[in-house]
């Protein structure tokens, strides 16, 4: 059981800016329905891409969250970043008389930080010299200024940091804030991940890579986890907030609470700069660690959001791992799995905190959203991977999720129901 010594984390808040949605209720929808949030790219040119596709988040307008001037001084992904910490601040119930400033922290992050203002930037002092770059370059940039503009925005004067983990930042920000919470040094903290990725020299890179879909002809099909036919990941943009808060804290204001963060796990793969290691090693590692933290075993899970991002190689790899933490209930179908960037698209630093956020809403509805586009199973991925339809289910108390990063970074995070408690 749960380790009743430490300070406990609920989730009261959350905000989700992303390709599937940008309210709560149509984002979660969309998924359920089984909606690809694919596309051709129109955010730029792709006549000389390889790759042409991509999940972006369409209808965002930054007036709607920020003034305007502030808005043309925020790179994309710190847009994202503050429309998504509004949303769930709000959705929390959240004011500056029920939280304590010194005890309201922020982790947010982004793996890549301001890629589109870099390359802008770029291209004007190449072509016009120095003198010509932005004074607002170097804060529009950086990983850390979501954080820095929502501690602002929010008077949060706790502890506030920028978790840069590739992959597997979104997840790795909610487990820091998680430990901010259990270790008496904040009570309420905004935790997430951002980024805004579709730009020319990114998408080029990631090409080159070898690491996206080339399915440009079938956008809506390009994402598809565990298939035989999968060919790389289809990049996304966008960003998800959660608001964490001490359980007390919460129900002292009264508020209403998602869902509960129980287990936090990290590792390295210490094996290569992209590809994971073959046999899942050190996502073994994170799952244990994340089941251990929770104080429960294997058999309680029965729900995984996996990273599956529809690489050859790291399905298969994941598949691996589950297998050997959870033995026979993963083959005989005890365990449901499911990739829901098969739908959203792979939003990197924004990946963990978002399909975060799709267990506790599984947690909550009792439903399991599908991983769409499973239409020739790889026999080496061999898990109930709740195939292209949404699946009722009933007394699911626990969830996890995986995210894993570039580099080899790992996290697993591990959410019970509060309606079981």
């Amino acid at each position: 059981m749960t380790n009743n010594n430490k300070r406990r984390a609920v989730v009261t808040g959350i905000g989700v800016i992303t390709p599937s949605g940008i309210q709560l209720d149509s984002f979660w929808q969309s998924l359920l329905d089984g909606q690809s949030a694919i596309g051709p790219i129109t955010m730029m040119e792709t006549d000389d891409q390889a790759c042409k596709i991509a999940g972006e988040v369409r209808d965002f307008n930054p007036e709607n969250y920020m003034d305007k001037k502030e808005a043309r001084r925020m790179d994309r992904f710190v847009q994202f970043a503050m429309a998504a910490a509004k949303e769930a601040y709000s959705d929390a119930g959240l004011n500056r008389d029920n939280v304590a400033s010194e005890r309201f922290g922020v982790v947010v992050s982004s793996a890549a930080g301001g890629l589109g203002t870099i390359e802008t930037q770029l291209r004007e002092v190449v072509n016009k010299g120095m003198r010509r770059c932005s004074p607002f370059l170097v804060p529009m940039m950086i990983c850390d200024m979501g954080a820095g503009r929502i501690a602002i925005e929010f008077n949060a004067k706790g502890p506030n940091m920028a978790v840069v983990t590739a992959c597997a930042t979104g997840a790795h920000s909610i487990g820091d804030a998680f430990r901010l919470i259990q270790n008496d040094e904040a009570d309420v903290v905004f935790a997430g991940g951002s980024e805004a990725p579709i730009t020319p020299l990114s998408v080029a890179g990631f090409s080159a890579a070898r690491a996206l879909s080339l399915r440009n002809e079938e956008p809506h099909r390009a994402s598809r986890p565990f298939d035989k036919d999968r060919d790389g990941f289809v990049m996304s943009e966008g960003a998800s907030v959660i608001i964490l808060e001490e359980l007390n804290h919460a129900l002292e204001r009264g508020a209403k609470i998602y869902g509960e963060v129980i287990g936090f796990g990290r590792s390295a793969d210490a094996h290569d700069i992209v590809m994971p290691a073959p046999d899942g090693s050190g996502a073994i590692l994170a799952m244990k660690a994340a089941l251990r933290d929770a104080g429960i075993s294997p058999d309680d899970v029965n729900y995984i959001n996996a990273h599956g991002t529809s690489t050859p190689l790291g399905d298969v790899a994941e598949t691996k791992a589950i297998k050997h933490i959870f033995g026979e209930r993963a083959t005989k179908g005890d365990l449901l799995v499911s990739s829901t960037k098969s739908m959203t698209g792979h939003l990197l630093g924004a990946a963990g905190s978002t399909e975060a956020i799709i267990s506790i809403l599984a947690l909550r509805d009792q439903i399991i959203p599908p991983t769409i586009n499973l239409e020739n199973q790889d026999t080496e991925c061999d898990l109930d991977y709740v195939a292209n339809s949404a699946r009722k289910v009933s007394g699911f108390k626990v969830a996890m999720s995986n995210s894993f990063g570039f580099g080899g970074h790992n996290a697993s995070l591990v959410f019970r129901n509060w309606e079981q408690n």
